[in-house]
C-alpha cells in the first residue's frame, strides 16, 4: 500500500475481520474476535492490517534493535512516512490522510502491540506536534512543515523543563523576545522525545512580555536550531525513542514560526497538545499490553510438560492472569476509543478549524487524564502477570516478552504522571474543576488563612512589607514592559 490519501475516518475500504495474518499465515498471538472492532470503520480496518503487515515485514525486527543499540527507529518512521501515515491525521487538501482520532489511537495501539513501542511514541509525538500546527494553520506553516511531511520529515514536541520536571505547564527556562520582526526563543526541555532526531520542533515558551503562567506561547524551531545529546541517553525501556535533554540557546525565529497569537500556548495546550498525546500514549500503554498478552498466548499455548502431559495453558493459574489482564486491558481500550469518538463528534472528525478563543477538545481533558492513568497503570500490572504465566522462559530476551515489560513500565512515570493526574482527578471531583489551577491563576485563601494565622503581630507586620515591596516591584516591571512596548510601537 502507498500514500494514496485513503479517508481512514470512512467508511470506504475493505473489512478486514477475522484473524489477522503474520507473514501469510495467522497470527500467533489473538485475534479480532477480541478486538471491539464493531467501533471501527471498514477503513480503520484496513489501515490496521497495512500497518500489521508494516511491522510483520520489518518494523518488529528493527524494535530488537532500536532497544539493543539504542538506536532511533529512523527505518521505522520512514516506513510510516512512504505509506502516508506521518500526515495520517493531515486534511487530505494539505496533503494527508485525513484521519481522526479514532483512527490515530487505533494506528498508534498497532504498531505499539504488533511493533516497535518506541517506534509508537516517537508517533504520537510527531503527530502531536503536527496537531499543534494544524490548531491555527497559516499558509507558511502549512507549506513549509505540513506538506512536506509525506518526503519523511519528522516532528515532536519539547514541553518539559529541567527546572519543573513533568510539570511542563510551567516552562521557567525558557522565554522569547521581539527582535526586529523576528522572535529570540529560549527553550530548555528536560525530557524531549526524539531529541537530536526531528526535523522541527513544536515548543512552548514563557511569552515575551510575560505576564503569568497562562501567558504562553508556541513556536517551530528547525532541527539546525536545537541541540541535543542523543549518546547520553540509555533508559529502561522505549529505548528508541531518545527522549533526552534539547535545548533552543537563543535561536532566531521568523515571524511566520509562531503558532498562533502570542499568548495562546495554554490554550493551544488544552485544545491539541493534551488531548492528542493522552490519547495517543494510552492507546500505546493499551498496544503493549495487548501485545504482551500475545506473547504469553503464543508461549502458553505451545510449552507441554512432558511429565503431566498437560500445556502451560491449561493451569488454571496461568487462564486466570490472562483472562484479567485480558479483560482490563480492553476495558482500557474502549476507554480510548469512546473518548477518541467524543473528540471526533466535536471536531467534525478532526476537519473543524477553530479559531482563537473557541475550544472543543478541550472540554474532555479530565477524561484524558483517566485515560492514561488507566491505561498506564493497567500496562504495568499486565506486564508483570503476562512474566508470571510465562514462567522463567518469560525472563528470556528471545520471547521479547522482557522487552514489553521494560517499555510498559515507561507509562506510569511519563509525564504527566499518574500521581499527577490521580490528583486533578480528585481536586476536581472533590474541590471543583477550577482548583487544579494548573495554570497558577487561583488564589489558595484557605491555605494564607491558614498560615498567616501562625504568625505572631510582628511576623504579620514583616510579611506585610514584603508583600507590598513585591507589589511595588510588580507595578514598576508592568510599567516598564508597556513603556517597552509604546516605544516598539511607535517606532513601526
Amino acid at each position: 500500500m502507498t500514500a494514496d490519501h485513503t479517508d481512514y475516518a470512512s467508511t470506504d475500504g475493505a473489512p478486514t475481520d477475522g484473524a489477522p495474518t503474520w507473514g501469510g499465515q495467522p497470527f500467533w498471538g489473538l485475534g479480532h474476535d477480541w478486538d471491539p472492532d464493531w467501533l471501527l470503520t471498514p477503513g480503520q480496518k484496513a489501515l490496521r492490517a497495512t500497518l500489521i503487515d508494516l511491522c510483520q515485514q520489518e518494523m518488529r525486527a528493527n524494535a530488537e534493535r532500536s532497544d539493543d543499540e539504542l538506536r532511533f527507529p529512523r527505518r521505522n518512521l520512514e516506513l510510516l512516512g512512504e505509506h502516508g501515515f506521518l500526515s495520517l491525521t493531515v486534511p487530505a487538501e494539505y496533503g494527508g490522510l485525513g484521519g481522526d482520532h479514532l483512527t490515530f489511537a487505533v494506528a498508534c495501539e498497532t504498531i505499539a502491540r504488533y511493533g516497535c513501542a518506541s517506534t509508537a511514541m516517537c508517533f504520537v509525538m510527531h503527530t502531536a506536534a503536527v496537531q499543534a500546527i494544524m490548531l491555527r494553520p497559516t499558509r507558511a506553516l502549512v507549506d513549509t512543515y505540513i506538506r512536506t511531511l509525506n518526503s519523511g520529515r519528522i516532528g515532536t514536541l519539547s514541553y518539559s523543563d529541567p527546572q519543573t520536571g513533568g510539570h511542563f505547564w510551567y516552562p521557567i527556562s525558557s522565554g522569547a523576545e521581539r527582535v526586529d520582526g523576528s522572535f529570540r526563543v529560549r527553550k530548555k526541555s528536560s525530557w524531549t522525545t526524539s531529541g537530536g532526531f526531528a526535523d522541527f520542533y513544536v515548543v512552548q515558551t514563557t511569552s515575551p512580555d510575560f505576564t503569568g503562567y497562562d501567558d504562553l506561547s508556541v513556536f517551530v524551531v528547525d532541527a539546525a536550531d536545537v541541540s541535543a545529546q542523543p549518546s547520553l541517553w540509555d533508559a529502561l525501556g522505549l529505548r528508541g525513542n531518545q527522549s533526552g535533554a534539547v535545548e533552543v540557546a537563543g535561536a532566531v525565529v521568523p515571524a511566520d514560526n509562531l503558532v498562533g497569537p502570542v499568548g495562546d500556548g495554554a490554550e493551544s495546550n488544552d485544545e491539541v497538545v493534551d488531548p492528542w498525546f493522552l490519547t495517543g500514549s494510552s492507546a500505546v500503554w493499551n498496544g503493549i499490553s495487548m501485545g504482551a498478552i500475545d506473547i504469553a498466548k503464543r508461549h502458553t499455548t505451545g510449552r507441554e510438560h512432558r511429565d503431566t502431559g498437560r500445556r502451560v495453558c491449561d493451569y488454571p493459574t496461568v487462564q486466570d492472569y490472562v483472562g484479567e489482564a485480558v479483560i482490563d486491558t480492553n476495558a482500557s481500550r474502549l476507554g480510548v476509543f469512546s473518548v477518541a469518538g467524543a473528540l471526533d463528534r466535536v471536531t467534525d472528525g478532526n476537519r473543524r478549524v477553530l479559531t482563537p478563543g473557541t475550544t472543543a477538545r478541550a472540554q474532555y481533558l479530565s477524561w484524558c487524564w483517566q485515560l492514561k492513568f488507566t491505561a498506564a497503570k493497567n500496562v504495568t500490572g499486565v506486564v508483570d502477570r503476562m512474566l508470571h504465566a510465562c514462567g522463567g522462559s518469560g525472563y528470556r530476551r528471545d520471547l521479547e516478552l522482557e522487552r514489553y515489560l521494560r517499555d510498559g513500565k515507561a507509562g506510569w512515570v511519563m509525564g504527566p504522571s499518574n500521581e499527577v493526574l490521580r490528583q486533578f482527578v480528585g481536586r476536581s471531583v472533590l474541590l471543583g474543576p477550577e482548583s487544579v489551577d494548573y495554570w497558577n491563576q487561583t488564589v489558595d485563601e484557605r491555605s494564607i488563612t491558614n498560615e498567616t494565622a501562625k504568625l505572631d503581630p510582628a511576623a504579620k507586620r514583616a510579611l506585610a512589607a514584603k508583600l507590598l515591596a513585591q507589589a511595588d516591584e510588580a507595578d514598576e516591571a508592568g510599567a516598564a514592559r508597556r513603556r517597552s512596548r509604546d516605544r516598539k510601537v511607535a517606532t513601526a
